[in-house]
């Protein structure tokens, strides 16, 4: 599936060609979203204050970004970043980088931290893989968050789903010795890719027999929920840097 830059939306600080530097397979596909005159405000004032920005030649030093020296955490995918705001509140002595391409979930979460005061986000506006290759130093994460990422469900497409063997290689990478990578999705044949896809990096190691219990801190959203009423499954899977 392409992309048509033309047809999107200038939203943010970011032009949609500068989300992205290098020519690969996509795991998302730009869309142009309508955002709220609340969210639109708080991407023009909030995010050049908490925005990170892409540098192809600069390490993140996530100490001096949030002027502290605590455990970091990123999230892939935050979506309208609801999830991320309730994880980042409840659990005030971690620091939490956002990564996600689309302006009105950044405007989202933006008003989110905003409204929560919440001084231990952070918000990077590109593609998540080349952040990770390019600008977070090896061994320096503390966990890394994919909650239900788009599956792909279609066979043609499954080249394009994010949860890739170099992806997990690249993420384990990242991860300080004993540091986390939590995904989880409400797609099973995808829970079952996860699950083999993660089982194959020499790095990792499961933390459950198969799938984990739902940690404490990863909140149900209202779709999660209104899933789980009607009988839907969400397996969450937690491995850990050797």
């Amino acid at each position: 599936m392409s992309v048509e830059h033309e047809k999107v939306e200038l939203i943010g600080q970011d032009s949609p060609e500068q989300r992205f530097s290098s020519r690969s397979i996509r795991s998302f596909v730009l869309r142009q979203g309508r955002m709220s005159v609340a969210q639109q405000r708080c991407l023009e004032e909030v995010l050049p204050r908490i925005g990170l920005k892409y540098s192809i030649s600069e390490k993140l030093d996530l100490d001096a970004a949030f002027g502290r020296q605590a455990p970091h955490i990123v999230e892939i995918g935050f979506g309208m970043g609801e999830t991320t705001a309730k994880i980042a509140a409840s659990m005030p002595d971690k620091d939490f980088v956002g990564i996600e391409v689309h302006g009105p979930g950044v405007g989202s979460l933006c008003k989110l931290v905003a409204d929560g005061d919440l001084q231990n986000v952070r918000i990077m506006q590109h593609d998540a893989v080349e952040v990770l290759r390019d600008m977070v130093p090896d061994g320096s994460l503390a966990g890394v968050h994919l909650f239900f990422p788009d599956p792909w469900h279609k066979k043609r497409h499954h080249k394009r789903r994010i949860l890739q063997p170099d992806f997990v290689a690249l993420i384990a990478a990242k991860l300080a010795p004993g540091g986390y990578f939590h995904c989880a999705t409400d797609w099973e044949e995808y829970a079952v890719w996860m699950l083999e896809v993660l089982s194959a990096e020499p790095l990792l190691q499961n933390s459950a027999e198969a799938y984990a219990p739902r940690p404490d801190y990863r909140p149900l959203t209202k779709f999660e929920n209104r899933g789980l009423k009607l009988g839907h499954g969400v397996w969450d899977l937690v491995f850990r840097r050797r």
